[in-house]
């Protein structure tokens, strides 16, 4: 059993109440709180010692990645992040001194986009660190970006680069928050959500909820530096397209917005985000699957991206 079919048979029966608008299954849950202009947003995330940092990785970055994941999803939905509570797992014989550097890091970006630490919980954990964030945050009323809205004839568009976050992305990206909010304001984004898994199990994740297919672009995928030179550096690396594809932990935002409002929308943001790339790397198409093109062919995309229990 794969991570996403224990998710399904975890989250087919779960409750509901009449506040959820949007329960498991998008990047975060989406609650009515019975205010006129705003729903909040509710979002957990995890990162443990072993699988998504090292023991020897900086406290302070792995306080930067354990809220900058939360953060993420939150942008994701082109909402505003506010409040946090943190639990931290520790082993018996952990040094006072690295948590609290691991607080630092988490607290420098919190206070960056105005995010209140406002409590949580510490215990015992045999041999590794982990912390799980809970995070709330709010959205307009109808300007929240689900997975489930991808159309036929769509641009898909990401941003930033892909692959190789291991070289040092994975533990110090910037959440898309800015860029997330900017765009919900100023198009109409069909579907959207950040590339944590990989852009070949991510892009999946919107086909599946908006029962469309996609073709991609081999030669516009955005590839990063890191890749590449990953790539040229050893023979048994992955081919640097690969890496991007699969690699996960980019963060970045991936979105599909009509087809009219592409090019409007490069021209806006080039304005907006000049330091910022955005690259439009296929459409939706009415079908199943994906495909990704390149000067010679078309073939099904076989690849997947990161899956926790694979």
């Amino acid at each position: 059993m794969n991570e996403f079919e224990l998710i399904h048979r975890l989250t087919r029966s779960l409750p509901t109440n009449p506040s959820v608008v949007v329960g498991a299954g998008d990047d975060c849950a989406v609650l009515d709180p019975g205010g006129p202009d705003r729903l909040l947003l509710f979002k957990t995330d995890a990162v443990v010692e072993g699988v998504h940092f090292s023991s020897d990785a900086a406290p302070e970055k792995i306080g930067h990645k354990a809220l900058g994941r939360c953060l993420s999803d939150i942008a994701a939905m082109a909402g505003t992040p506010t409040a946090a509570l943190v639990t931290i797992g520790l082993p018996r014989d952990f040094q006072a001194e690295k948590v609290e550097a691991i607080y630092a890091g988490l607290n420098a970006l919190a206070r960056r986009h105005q995010v209140a630490i406002v409590g949580g919980e510490t215990t015992t954990n045999p041999e590794r660190i982990f912390i799980s964030i809970a995070l709330l945050g709010w959205v307009p009323r109808g300007k929240g970006v689900l997975r489930s809205g991808a159309e036929a004839g769509d641009a898909i568009f990401v941003t930033g680069e892909l692959g190789g976050s291991l070289a040092g992305k994975h533990l110090d990206f910037e959440p898309r928050l800015d860029e997330g909010r900017w765009l919900a304001q100023h198009f109409s984004l069909h579907a959207m959500l950040d590339v944590s898994d990989g852009l070949a199990g991510d892009l999946r994740h919107i086909l599946a909820a908006s029962r469309v297919g996609a073709e991609l672009l081999a030669t516009s995928i955005p590839i990063s530096r890191s890749a590449r030179l990953a790539a040229k550096a050893s023979s048994t690396a992955k081919p640097a397209l690969l890496a991007a594809l699969t690699d996960g932990e980019d963060f970045e935002l991936l979105f599909t917005v009509a087809g009219r409002d592409a090019v409007p929308l490069l021209d806006a943001w080039r304005k907006e985000f000049p330091k910022l790339p955005l690259t439009c790397i296929g459409r939706i198409t009415a079908g199943e699957g994906i495909t990704i093109r390149d000067k010679h062919s078309i073939r099904p995309l076989t690849a997947h991206g990161y899956d926790h229990f694979a």
